[in-house]
């Protein structure tokens, strides 16, 4: 099963997910320094953020709003990328 993990991700799912999260933080904190900023998308990605934080999940702080607004940009990328790779037969 982790083998076709890693094709569908192209990598080892591990060095996938630090990617992610590297890839995520440096988008988010571009996009804040450049003030742009994909209101409505991450409104919604603050109040999920809001909602797990009320549910008692205390770790999440000042670095980790970077890394969600990016990741609200990133991964939805990265799985579209992924799965028009795997749709043309050309996942590596």
């Amino acid at each position: 099963m982790s083998g076709r993990t890693a094709h569908f991700l192209g990598d080892n799912p591990i060095r996938v997910l630090l990617r992610l999260i590297v890839l995520s933080f440096v988008v988010g904190l571009v996009l804040s320094v450049l003030h742009i900023h994909p209101v409505d998308i991450y409104y919604w990605a603050e109040d999920m953020v809001y909602r797990i934080w009320n549910m008692g999940f205390g770790f999440i702080q000042g670095g980790l709003g970077y890394l969600v607004v990016g990741a609200v940009i990133v991964v939805p990328l990265f799985l579209l990328s992924r799965l028009l790779k795997v749709g043309s037969g050309r996942a590596d």
